[in-house]
């Protein structure tokens, strides 16, 4: 079970670092040369490989490859979420909750196979 916690663990920090990567500057460097929010985008996308190829690292020791990608996923849309709605100010809509729903059946279907297993 540790390896499965210390993955999520890292993961989610890593998808804190790239959802700050990927859309901060929107609202933070709109004003500014979009090379700007490139170079200070990689600067924060650093700090997100640091701790994602660990993640990945550790969670192939125990998942598919195919399972640390719709782990990910899950994780991405857990982060992105409450981003979008608190830091970037988006309006909650139920396109979320059907997002949500699809990637926890995309998790069944990857995961079955460890679930079903005594």
């Amino acid at each position: 079970m540790r390896p499965y916690l210390f993955t999520v663990g890292l993961l989610m920090c890593s998808n804190v670092f790239m959802t700050f990567a990927w859309y901060a500057h929107l609202k933070n460097l709109g004003h500014r040369p979009w090379v700007v929010a490139a170079l200070a985008s990689w600067g924060i996308a650093l700090f997100e490989y640091l701790l994602q190829v660990p993640a990945n690292r550790i969670g192939y020791e125990v998942m598919s490859v195919g399972q640390l990608k719709i782990l990910q996923e899950v994780v991405t849309l857990t982060v992105f979420v409450p981003f979008a709605l608190l830091y970037m100010k988006e309006r909650l809509t139920l396109d979320y909750l059907w997002a949500g729903l699809c990637l926890l059946g995309a998790v069944f279907f990857l995961f079955r196979a460890k679930l079903a297993a005594p």
